[in-house]
């Protein structure tokens, strides 16, 4: 099969790792816009269940992506002078230049071509493929093409947003939230390397424009910013990336779906498809578990290894059965032993999105929302703020739901007591017995 992946993102590289993986013979490039080494945003975070998916799907980059990784079990929020901590699960953080050369390396060295420095703004700029992988991103060139054909539909957040690098280096995933006369402003934060951590920083509206922030170049909004988070921050500096003309990057985040997400041989991947609020930290992880999803797809379609009948192969100019040539330009008609497998990843993604798109939906609200929750002492609104992705919060006040929450916890663990001791005095009670002779 010849592939072309327009992206060369998280999502298209270890694509097309486990395509090589799969078959050697396969035929793919990766074509990237930027130069080599150069990425937006500092680091990304995960979970310890990804990193037990990359290893059943390619232990190499695996072993190399846990080996560059930085790890936290602790989650720390500044609420004004107070702090709390919350002992969790394990997480992991890595920085997103030194993800993308793990991947990029690894590619190559399968035999993938990763072309620098060559956008495709149209899949008629691509040479005949058999399959064109659009991971170009959430503003893909590739699906805005066929934007009435995906149904793509993008809702702008309501609040204000920064992606920003520190040279402090966070050892907790840490909050920090500071009060201001225009209102609350406030962190995410943590490590992505020894040398650096990742910072994101956000307002409402009122709170953005009360500051300044929106009209203030990159730099005097980032000197603002760090007397603001001084306390967590330690002294450190923060990092942007400003405009070509000095102004900040600030942003409000965008959900976008899709209807469908192929379209003749043309499939979306990662944020062309999808995206979830960044408070959730997911993008990376569902971003290569669509990789593997549309890479297991591929594999267990039942003309998978046969070149015969495809465009981009021997079969280049034929009759695909559909009343066209199969050139294979994006947005033909695909293969007929393709769409299945296309379907078939779309419906698998689609469901294990659900409850992730949910989750990220009421995170961001309950950010939103902030001052319906920040004056609970702070491990009440710590609490709460675990429980963020809960449906039912939005519509409970507070603090009858951090105290049925707190009694449902004693109720579970007063359960998983009550099944522990069960068979222990089952069996004392009938070795007993068995002693007295009854």
């Amino acid at each position: 099969m010849k592939v072309a992946c327009v992206g060369g993102g998280p999502a298209g590289l270890y694509f097309s790792i486990l395509m090589k993986r799969q078959d050697p013979s396969h035929d793919i490039t990766v074509y990237e816009r930027n130069a080599a080494g150069s990425t937006y945003g500092w680091g990304v975070t995960y979970w310890g269940s990804l990193i037990d998916k990359l290893h059943v799907h390619d232990p190499e980059s695996a072993v190399a992506i846990s080996e560059s990784s930085v790890r936290w079990s602790d989650g720390v929020a500044h609420v004004g002078d107070l702090k709390t901590v919350h002992h969790g699960d394990t997480g992991f953080g890595i920085g997103r230049r030194k993800l993308l050369d793990i991947l990029a390396e690894r590619a190559r060295s399968l035999g993938v071509r990763v072309e620098f420095e060559h956008p495709i703004a149209d899949a008629a700029e691509l040479p005949d493929a058999d399959l064109v992988v659009a991971c170009d991103g959430v503003g893909s060139a590739l699906r805005e093409r066929h934007a009435e054909h995906f149904g793509t539909e993008a809702t702008a957040g309501q609040n204000t947003y920064i992606w920003l690098g520190t040279t402090k280096v966070f050892d907790s995933f840490t909050f920090a939230f500071v009060e201001t006369e225009h209102g609350w402003i406030w962190c995410y934060a943590y490590g992505f390397s020894e040398d650096g951590s990742t910072c994101i920083v956000e307002c409402s509206p009122a709170t953005w424009t009360g500051l300044g922030l929106d009209k203030a170049s990159e730099a005097d909004g980032l000197a603002l910013l760090e007397r603001l988070f001084a306390r967590p921050l330690d002294g450190h500096r923060l990092i942007g990336r400003a405009h070509a003309d000095g102004s900040a990057q600030w942003l409000n985040f965008r959900t976008l779906t899709n209807r469908t997400w192929h379209h003749g041989n043309l499939v979306l991947l990662g944020d062309a498809a999808h995206t979830t609020h960044y408070s959730i930290g997911a993008g990376t992880t569902l971003a290569l578990e669509d990789a593997i999803s549309l890479a297991g797809a591929l594999r267990g379609h039942s003309g998978y290894g046969d070149h015969s009948g495809y465009g981009g192969h021997g079969g280049h100019g034929r009759d695909n059965g559909s009343g066209r040539d199969g050139s294979g330009r994006a947005g033909n008609a695909v293969h007929p032993e393709l769409r299945p497998a296309l379907v078939r990843y779309e419906r698998e993604r689609r469901s294990a999105l659900l409850p992730v798109q949910s989750a990220a939906r009421y995170s961001a609200q309950w950010y939103e929302n902030l001052p319906r929750y920040i004056h609970l002492a702070p491990p009440q609104m710590f609490a709460l703020l675990g429980q963020r992705h809960s449906p039912l919060l939005p519509h409970i006040p507070p603090q009858l739901y951090y105290r049925i929450d707190r009694a449902a916890e004693q109720l579970e663990a007063l359960r998983r007591l009550k099944r522990w001791l069960g068979p222990r005095v089952a069996r004392t009670l009938h070795a007993r017995s068995r002693a007295s002779g009854n």
